[in-house]
């Protein structure tokens, strides 16, 4: 290690204990983690006839939280390259400097084996190995690979992403169930256009980068096409729940208001020639998945 290397690790480690603290909670992507255990916690509901138990509910949603956690850090670790040269992660801890990353990845390792150990041990193998499963997908498969090999990057690798409420399921079951892969499912088909959307508006970003997102590969207006339908495909999706439910009206009501919603949203920047609403479908896509998750969940108590 050079001089200016030992300096600069030196600084790092004299960091405030609080800053610091910021720095570890930065890294685990709290506020997807947060969405990520929200759709796990009802793939647990859906899976009981009543309440699960609390023990399930706790262990199982920490040692998914935990295991999210430690793939958003690897994450970090595998971009820290183009996270420099992007405006939206220039503020990331190993971008900054607040974190080594030796600190990063003895973070990711701990929390790791943690959230897999508790899983395994409190909850059941067979959610232990899912999200073993989906961590590698993410940060291995999506991040190191597809990322920068093809434009369909975010479908194919969506699948990791959407195994939290799987993962809720089989904490619950201890099986793979139909109704776990429907929710999967929805996750899946809603990844395109949640990410397209921001990718849309952070074209510059990502061609600085050298990142082969679709929008820089097939252009702007190819991408706006395929938003609009993968949002169709989802709507049709999202009544799923319905059709195989013999009462689900409460959800039918409630999921067919928000897929008018998210559409004409979608429709508008579809119709958009500056591509300024963007932004706003990438935020309403985050409000309209919790709420189709908490329309699930509202209609299996009551």
């Amino acid at each position: 290690m050079n001089k200016s290397n030992a300096i600069s690790e030196a600084n790092i480690l004299n960091k405030s204990g609080f800053q610091n603290w910021r720095s570890y909670y930065e890294l685990c992507k709290p506020r997807v983690v947060m969405l990520m255990i929200l759709t796990s916690w009802v793939g647990m509901c859906l899976a009981s006839a009543g309440w699960p138990s609390f023990s399930v509910l706790i262990w199982g949603n920490l040692g998914i939280a935990l295991s999210a956690g430690a793939a958003a850090a690897l994450n970090h670790l595998a971009d820290q390259r183009i996270d420099k040269l992007m405006q939206r992660t220039r503020g990331r801890p190993l971008v900054q400097g607040t974190l080594t990353i030796k600190q990063c990845g003895i973070f990711s390792a701990i929390l790791s084996i943690l959230g897999l150990c508790i899983l395994y041990f409190e909850v059941n193998a067979l959610t232990a190995v899912l999200t073993l499963l989906s961590v590698i997908g993410y940060a291995a498969c999506y991040t190191l690979f597809l990322k920068y090999k093809t434009p369909q990057n975010i479908v194919i690798g969506g699948l990791a992403g959407a195994a939290p409420p799987l993962l809720g399921w089989t904490a619950v079951s201890g099986q793979i169930d139909p109704g776990g892969l429907l929710l999967v499912l929805i996750i899946f088909v809603w990844t395109p256009p949640h990410f397209w959307a921001l990718a849309i508006h952070r074209f510059d970003d990502y061609a600085k980068a050298k990142v082969p997102m679709l929008p820089n590969t097939h252009g702007i207006a190819y991408t706006k096409l395929q938003i609009l339908l993968y949002t169709l495909l989802l709507c049709a999706v999202t009544m799923l729940p319905f059709v195989i439910a013999e009462n689900a009206w409460i959800y039918l009501v409630g999921v067919s208001i928000l897929n008018a919603w998210f559409l004409v949203g979608v429709i508008r920047l579809f119709r958009d020639p500056e591509h300024k609403s963007a932004f706003k479908v990438f935020k309403n896509s985050i409000v309209y998945l919790g709420g189709v998750f908490l329309l699930l969940l509202l209609d299996h108590y009551i």
